[in-house]
């Protein structure tokens, strides 16, 4: 079976729910706090660890984690696949796991060796298994994003009139410029709604809006949650007029505008929290420092390349990477404790 068909196949169980690497996680409803790790060793921020008696590897998992539509990504993933293969001189296949906590357990067990994570996920595989956090993706030069609020009834939440940002969608309340904090202000009338939210693994789907909301006085048992599994899903929640607010990252109405043009008019952002540290690579602490540094160099040197921003950017919205800044990714962690998760 070639990498491509080997990925494609993994791929459709992971669409029926049977990929085996789903088993090694929590359910997507389950706490983040799960995987967290626990006493002294989540003091401080992870730096990763590395296992110089090691064999070098014959072939290497990248476990991936589908942030919209599952069945795009197997497709999308195929070029970096094979990037990393040619400059690695071994087969890097790549697996799409059922939920963020799966993605965890596979770089534990040593099913996946190399990990594209969130900032939580990244410190909880560091903290629990060693793996080395290794990169953070860039999206438009920045190692940060704003998780965002948005509505379907700006007039509510809005306190002036909204106004198109660069990408042409509207937005209020000083959200347009895409950098938080702002409009938090608006948060507290949240409260009766009904609201989309990812799983409490997400940070910009759950964590950092559901802070938002507590320092707002704001508690999830005061609001509807419906539930779905990813940031372009909370988008549609709203459009079509399923939930009166959604979360999600800094901008997913982008990924829905292609389906439905109109979704910048009648879904406004209102709010945008703290900033979180974007998401990266994790690589296996049972790798070898050595082979550690190789996938480091070779997905460093792909992602400056134009092929591979067009590569990574169709998977998860990258334009470029760098060494991952571990003491940021610890503020996904305090974020989830603020709110019971740690």
């Amino acid at each position: 079976m070639t990498n491509r068909s080997k990925l494609a196949a993994l791929g459709a169980l992971a669409f029926a729910g049977t990929l085996a690497l789903s088993a090694c996680g929590v359910s997507q409803d389950a706490p983040a706090a799960s995987a967290g790790g626990t006493g002294t060793a989540q003091a401080a921020a992870c730096a990763g660890t590395s296992d110089n008696s090691a064999a070098a590897p014959t072939e290497l998992t990248l476990a991936l984690v589908p942030s919209g539509d599952a069945k795009k990504l197997v497709e999308t993933v195929k070029p970096l696949e094979t990037a990393l293969s040619d400059r690695l001189g071994i087969p890097v296949h790549g697996v799409i796991t059922a939920d963020y906590q799966a993605a965890v357990e596979a770089i534990g067990s040593n099913q996946a060796q190399i990990g594209m994570l969130p900032s939580l996920q990244m410190s909880q595989a560091c903290d629990k298994y060693g793996a080395k956090p290794a990169l953070q993706t860039l999206r438009k030069g920045k190692s940060s994003y704003a998780a965002q609020m948005f509505t379907n009834n700006p007039e509510k939440y809005c306190s002036d009139t909204p106004a198109p940002g660069p990408n042409g969608m509207l937005y209020c309340n000083g959200t347009g410029s895409g950098n938080g904090p702002a409009g938090l202000d608006a948060v507290a009338k949240v409260k009766g709604s009904t609201v989309a939210m990812l799983s409490p693994a997400s940070p910009a789907g759950y964590i950092f809006p559901v802070a938002a909301m507590k320092t707002a006085g704001v508690a999830v048992e005061d609001v509807s949650p419906i539930k779905v599994t990813a940031n372009d899903a909370s988008v549609l929640a709203v459009y079509k007029g399923d939930a009166e607010v959604g979360f999600s990252y800094w901008d997913a109405r982008e990924v829905v505008k292609k389906d439905n043009p109109d979704v910048g008019s009648k879904v406004v952002v209102f709010a945008l929290t703290n900033e979180v540290p974007n998401d990266g690579m994790s690589l296996s602490g049972k790798l070898s420092s050595d082979w550690q540094a190789k996938v480091n160099a070779a997905m460093l040197d792909f992602s400056s390349t134009d092929e591979g921003v067009k590569a990574l950017t169709a998977i998860y919205q990258i334009t470029g990477m760098k060494p991952a800044d571990v003491a940021t990714l610890k503020q996904t962690q305090d974020a989830a404790r603020s709110i019971g998760l740690g």
